[in-house]
């Protein structure tokens, strides 16, 4: 890096393996550097600067005030594979650094070369898009990874039923790590939404920041290992379509990276993966009501009937759209109930 950035020393306190037992590694305990990135030259040279010669694996967050298309993005951090152990944590700071350094990690959020390890991307995806042109492209979303291993494995999600990254985090197969801290930050953001636009950074942001990408890298390995090639077919396209899935424009997203066509090795005579897409349904003005149902039942009874995942935009917007996604049968067949429900007289 040409310039110094500030930087926090802190001990990564590893998880154990699936049997209980400590990692024996002592890389795995070293010192991990944090550092606050104001200026793009504080970032390594190989996130600046993608190549397929040196493609990276790295854990991304983004913290920001209500994090959509009109909130405030406030803090992109990742952690940086090197050898398959952490080789430092990055805090871009997005308020301090402004357009030019969010413009300085636009081609490696938009490249193919490095896969960002994220839960749940939709939000930051959203808030990147429309307040930097950001397409962030090429993510391995770990919630989305999470449901397709349960499914893998003969459980079935109920309807609505997402893995939260405290979970994710408590789950002793992936990591088995308890996140109390994270109710503490959720208390402040309570007291004070501003939180994450204060400057400058108290050791608390410092710390919450950086264990938001702290074992991602960790459960990402240990999800790899697990996913079938069907499944890590459907976390591509899934990842891809999450990404865009709140980024609505006029062009039909043409001006995205096309979606992971289905490998040669999946077409099979009867059991070929179906085509995902992505569907978004204009609700008319004084329609959603409708849509939604009294406490919800007419949504879920929808949910329940189709295999696709429906997704509103809620008090974050856009208010006046749905969006499905899913095998095309199935979202065209969601889509259907979902207009004669609109028609519906009461």
């Amino acid at each position: 890096m040409a310039s110094p950035s500030p930087s926090h020393p802190t001990y990564i306190s590893m998880p154990s393996d699936p049997d209980g037992k400590p990692i024996d590694n002592e890389d795995l305990l070293a010192l991990v550097p944090i550092h606050i990135v104001t200026i793009p030259s504080q970032l390594p040279e190989e996130f600046l600067e993608p190549s397929p010669e040196r493609k990276l694996v790295v854990g991304f967050d983004c913290e920001g005030v209500d994090l959509c298309r009109h909130g405030t993005l406030c803090i992109m951090q990742f952690v940086l594979e090197k050898i398959a152990f952490p080789d430092a944590i990055y805090l871009v700071d997005a308020i301090q650094g402004g357009e030019m350094l969010m413009k300085a990690c636009k081609p490696a959020l938009e490249s193919s070369y490095i896969t960002k390890v994220i839960h749940d991307c939709k939000r930051d995806s959203e808030a990147l898009y429309f307040q930097y042109g950001i397409k962030l492209h090429n993510v391995v979303d770990t919630q989305i990874a999470y449901s397709l291993i349960e499914e893998q494995e003969g459980r079935k999600r109920l309807v609505d039923d997402y893995i939260s990254f405290v979970g994710l985090l408590a789950d002793p197969r992936y990591c088995g790590v308890s996140y109390l801290e994270k109710q503490e930050v959720r208390d402040l953001l309570r007291q004070n939404p501003d939180f994450w636009t204060r400057r400058p950074l108290s050791e608390l942001m410092v710390r919450a920041a950086a264990d938001d990408v702290r074992f991602l890298l960790h459960i990402y390995h240990k999800m790899m290992e697990k996913l079938s090639e069907r499944s890590l077919w459907y976390l591509a396209v899934r990842g891809a379509l999450y990404c865009r899935c709140f980024c609505i424009n006029d062009n039909d997203f043409a001006d995205w990276p096309p979606l992971p066509p289905i490998p040669d090795n999946l077409i099979v005579e009867g059991n070929t993966p179906e085509e995902e897409i992505l569907s978004v349904l204009h609700v008319p003005p004084g329609k959603m009501g409708r849509i939604i149902g009294r406490r919800g039942a007419s949504i879920l009874s929808v949910k329940e009937s189709c295999n696709a995942e429906i997704l509103m935009g809620g008090a974050k917007g856009p208010p006046d759209k749905v969006f499905i996604i899913g095998p095309v049968r199935q979202v065209r067949k969601a889509e259907a109930i979902l207009r004669g429900r609109m028609l519906e007289m009461y």
